[in-house]
């Protein structure tokens, strides 16, 4: 980041405990905004600039809504937060009108057939995000005392929104979740008794609090990286989660060698694992809570997929035929 004013930015986040992913779109956003001003300073720019740049987005570059919304975000956290210049609450500006998609869901045959395919290193996490309709951060991110054996659940903690949230754990996994546990534990003890280890990586303030923590076995990674690197911010040697593009790779070439024809991402498995609880007979307040929406709205989505399709719609010319 070469902008001392996006530095700055970012360090001001940091500060406040922002995750790292939303500083990194704010200060994407901020920087896209002051690109498109010919890199005029925010703060002589104003409400108009900030209207035309958002009309920008949804005429020349067709931003789906959700785009347009993030880069709002973004410039509204500037100049509340940074440049303590508020927007007006009546920006007026071209709304993107792009439709969403309709979530991909996998039939419970297409999960069947994914799963047996996928590499053996990689299956855990995908039955996990499947299994307990996890995202793919979540899944990466769990400590191996997430892993509420007795009450068979997941534990989240700062997922989307900075919330946390208990899922159900399908009781088949204990045994391939226990045997991983053993994984990590193998990795642990050789880290530990290598004199330049400093311990897992905690969030905010917990090392800290709690200094040895960092070199417990609960904290450590469930899925960790096969290898030690050192933490670009303090420069310190620790194991990381895995790299989630690997498995994000992975759940592409599963789905080809499944000979499965929709667009299958890491989500895919949650999408389903939402709209296979509905078909269960689940509610849909049951549904938002284990997926972890706020807004029942969001969840809605899935009733959506269900109502479109064959489950209660009966084709007239199945009556012909």
């Amino acid at each position: 980041m070469a902008s001392p004013f996006l530095q700055y930015i970012a360090e001001f986040m940091y500060a406040r405990r922002y995750a790292k992913r939303t500083v990194e779109g704010y200060v994407y956003w901020i920087k896209m905004y002051i690109l498109f001003h010919k890199k005029q300073h925010p703060a002589q720019l104003k409400d108009r600039d900030v209207e035309y740049f958002l009309t920008y987005l949804s005429n020349q570059r067709n931003a789906a809504p959700r785009t347009q919304a993030a880069a709002l975000n973004a410039l509204s956290f500037l100049y509340s937060k940074v440049l303590q210049q508020p927007l007006s609450l009546n920006l007026n500006f071209n709304r993107s009108q792009v439709t969403p998609k309709l979530p991909v869901v996998l039939t419970r045959g297409e999960i069947t057939a994914l799963l047996k395919v996928i590499e053996p290193r990689y299956k855990l996490l995908a039955q996990l995000m499947y299994g307990s309709g996890l995202r793919l951060m979540e899944a990466v991110r769990l400590r191996v005392h997430d892993i509420d054996y007795d009450y068979f659940s997941v534990m989240v903690w700062q997922g989307k929104g900075n919330k946390n949230r208990r899922t159900t754990l399908a009781p088949e996994l204990v045994v391939s979740l226990k045997q991983q546990s053993q994984y990590v534990l193998q990795y642990f003890q050789a880290d530990t008794a290598n004199p330049g280890y400093a311990g897992v990586w905690l969030p905010y303030a917990l090392a800290r609090k709690y200094p040895s923590a960092s070199k417990e076995l609960g904290w450590q990674y469930l899925f960790p990286s096969l290898q030690l690197s050192v933490d670009p911010d303090s420069k310190l040697l620790r194991r990381h989660h895995l790299d989630e593009s690997c498995v994000r790779r992975e759940i592409k070439i599963a789905a080809r060698k499944a000979g499965i024809r929709k667009n299958v991402t890491c989500h895919t498995l949650r999408h389903s694992f939402a709209t296979h609880l509905l078909e269960a007979g689940a509610d849909i307040r049951t549904v938002q809570e284990q997926l972890g929406h706020t807004d029942v709205r969001t969840t809605q989505i899935y009733t959506h997929v269900l109502n479109r399709g064959a489950a209660g719609v009966k084709s007239p010319l199945s009556q012909l035929l």
